[in-house]
């Protein structure tokens, strides 16, 4: 799991996401096995999002993959009142956005891509350090005799 230092860097950057694009109605950064990560969704159940993205995502990895396309980088879908978005953030988170249906499409494209990349790096580094196994502790010296010849009686 992303460790708390790095998950507060990941909301504070859907937060600042949030106030850049102003018909953004939530942010969500999640596993891409559907855990939340962070998330700044008010009045949508994150976890119900969180969960329903990670099957989108495969059925998206699978359409890229049968049609030649390469490696899933997003998914856009429009309902009646607006768009989810959804982003690939490294190699193991993705962003989903919701936003209003006034919302300029290109604009949600451009920050929601900058945004998964920053988030992305946040989680990709924080994972690699997290899997790195910790140094061994120095094991206690063994008491070597002082140098030179042994002391006698006399």
């Amino acid at each position: 799991m992303v460790p708390e230092a790095e998950v507060q860097d990941v909301l504070e950057e859907l937060q600042r996401l949030r106030a850049r694009v102003p018909l953004l109605a939530g942010a969500l950064a999640a596993s891409t096995d559907g855990l939340v990560l962070a998330q700044d969704t008010p009045g949508v159940e994150a976890e119900g999002v969180a969960a329903l993205t990670a099957a989108a995502l495969g059925v998206a990895l699978r359409m890229a993959e049968a049609t030649g396309r390469g490696g899933f980088r997003e998914l856009l879908v429009r309902g009646e009142t607006g768009y989810i978005a959804t982003y690939a953030a490294g190699s193991s988170a993705v962003l989903t956005l919701l936003a209003e249906d006034r919302i300029n499409v290109g604009r949600l494209h451009l920050e929601g891509r900058r945004a998964s990349a920053r988030i992305g790096e946040l989680v990709d580094t924080a994972l690699k350090r997290t899997a790195q196994p910790a140094p061994a502790p120095h094991a206690p010296r063994p008491r070597t005799p002082p140098s030179g010849p042994l002391p006698h009686r006399t």
